[in-house]
């Protein structure tokens, strides 16, 4: 069994025609997931807004004010990539919240090995919004927001976050980037100016946190083999930082034929990441595993990755 946290709600974060990141995204992936089976396998976690507190671990109040006020408008962009609707602040938080939600499931004392996966089927996207600046069609970064969660509520002193989305995570890592607590693995398209510009090598943290941020920077026209041995010997890596939960931010834009990314990776590759991934959060943390949707825009490439991933976090 796996949690599913999936809801109507998340619909209603308006983009405008033709916008990549569109709630038909959500549509196709759960008409697959329900034709195939796989969503009745798992049970259903509904999702709750993510309070004011807890964003604030994250944006200062005076973001989400700014956030909240801007859709209160209208239709418009927070930046160049990032169209709201008078419904997106609302939207974000139960994003967040749904995070928040999933790691309290698979963190409950009583939670049997079965119920220690959680998939988070949300929108908007999180990873690019740094504590301070919405980009990449991202208000709050909510990953960063239920790895604070755990944190502080739960006490856990060593979290490992790994994003596969074909764009590096900068907002994760600029928030985590002196956290010795927080181990941030990206593995990402680089270089040519592909967005956003980041996640280079040599991107490793500082202070307290040097040598937390791991970046496996991917150079477009890389093997699929080639991708996954530089994956496994990535969280090889990471797994030195033995953590008490593994988040994860999967997007599904690496995938052949994805309009805003492409590194040529087939829709079943997602199945032998998750393998691998949940392989070291059962070594590692009794199986506690929480992964939310991110990128991903090819929409039938997008189902059938899903469902990939979702089939590895139950063990189909």
């Amino acid at each position: 069994m796996t949690w599913f946290l999936d809801d109507p709600v998340f619909l209603q974060h308006d983009t405008g025609p033709g916008h990549p990141e569109r709630s038909d995204r959500l549509r196709v992936i759960s008409k697959l997931l329900q034709s195939s089976g796989l969503a009745a396998k798992c049970t259903v976690l509904p999702p709750v807004a993510a309070k004011a507190t807890d964003i604030a671990r994250v944006h200062p109040g005076a973001y989400l004010r700014h956030i909240e006020e801007f859709c209160s408008n209208g239709l418009g962009y927070l930046d160049p990539d990032t169209p709201v609707c008078p419904k997106s602040h609302e939207v974000a938080l139960l994003a967040s919240g749904a995070l928040i939600a999933a790691v309290d499931a698979v963190l409950r004392e009583d939670a049997s090995p079965r119920e220690r996966t959680a998939f988070c089927l949300v929108r908007p996207p999180g990873h690019h919004a740094t504590p301070t600046k919405p980009m990449g069609f991202c208000l709050y970064n909510h990953i960063a927001v239920a790895a604070r969660h755990a944190q502080a509520v739960h006490g856990l002193n060593r979290i490992l976050i790994v994003d596969w989305d074909v764009h590096h995570g900068n907002g994760t890592q600029d928030i985590f980037y002196e956290d010795p607590g927080v181990h941030f693995l990206s593995i990402h398209r680089y270089g040519g100016g592909f967005y956003p510009g980041t996640g280079s090598t040599g991107e490793t943290g500082t202070g307290e946190g040097l040598g937390t941020t791991q970046n496996v920077a991917i150079k477009q026209g890389v093997t699929r083999k080639a991708y996954r041995e530089a994956f496994q010997q990535a969280l090889e890596q990471a797994a030195r930082h033995k953590p008490d939960l593994v988040l994860l931010s999967a997007g599904f834009d690496a995938c052949r034929g994805d309009p805003v990314g492409d590194l040529g990776l087939e829709p079943e590759d997602f199945g032998e990441l998750t393998k691998d991934i949940r392989d070291l959060a059962n070594s590692h943390c009794g199986g506690r595993l929480v992964s939310l949707l991110e990128g991903g825009y090819h929409l039938e490439q997008l189902a059938e990755s899903v469902k990939h991933h979702l089939a590895g976090l139950l063990k189909e």
